[in-house]
């Protein structure tokens, strides 16, 4: 099962990916992490992609695929990956279905955590007095939600147009309950797919 943990910024998504990865015993795929481990290890797609981080540059659209894809072709990907912070544009989604499809394979689920702006301004605001984050303020946070709205959400209708499963979970309450939600969702369509 390839699933994609969607939402917008401060909805949860990378606490939420890593708990529930380890339940369902798929790998939790976050790419800027990956990128990072690339980086470290001096993969070939690391000494890619290394010079363009370190200029603060965004990689492209096709190395992050292909560092996806290097990541599904390792052993503890082969039942299949649960995707955080990818993709992020229709583009990315594309590319992302292009390359699974060459390996005979999609996206099974997106699992959209639907959290209100006034929560999500809440939890940044919370993260930055614990973690002291720079970039966590309201000023930053609208900017995100406004770059969220225009280039990400779209990504909600291009996996909801050709039938892929889009599942819409609250993401307000304790992180318990929600990692609770999101797994129901995720066995639902575990469930579904083996029956058919």
């Amino acid at each position: 099962m390839i699933a994609v943990l969607f939402g917008p910024p401060g909805s949860g998504k990378g606490t939420q990916a890593a708990r529930v990865s380890a339940r369902i015993g798929i790998p939790h795929i976050a790419t800027g992490d990956i990128l990072r481990d690339e980086v470290a290890r001096g993969t070939a797609l690391g000494l890619e992609a290394g010079p363009i981080m370190r200029r603060g540059m965004l990689v492209s659209d096709d190395l992050v695929v292909r560092v996806i894809e290097a990541r599904l072709l390792q052993p503890d990907a082969a039942r299949g990956a649960l995707l955080d912070g990818f993709p992020r544009t229709v583009a990315q989604a594309e590319a992302l279905d292009a390359m699974l499809a060459r390996r005979g394979r999609g996206v099974d689920v997106l699992v959209a955590l639907d959290v209100p702006d006034r929560v999500l301004k809440e939890r940044v605001l919370k993260r930055a007095q614990l973690e002291g984050r720079p970039d966590d303020t309201p000023e930053a946070l609208e900017l995100r939600l406004a770059t969220y709205r225009a280039e990400t959400e779209p990504v909600l209708g291009h996996y909801g147009a050709p039938g892929t499963r889009v599942e819409r979970i609250d993401g307000v309450g304790s992180i318990d309950a929600v990692t609770e939600r999101i797994t129901a969702a995720l066995a639902r369509g575990h469930e579904q797919a083996q029956a058919s």
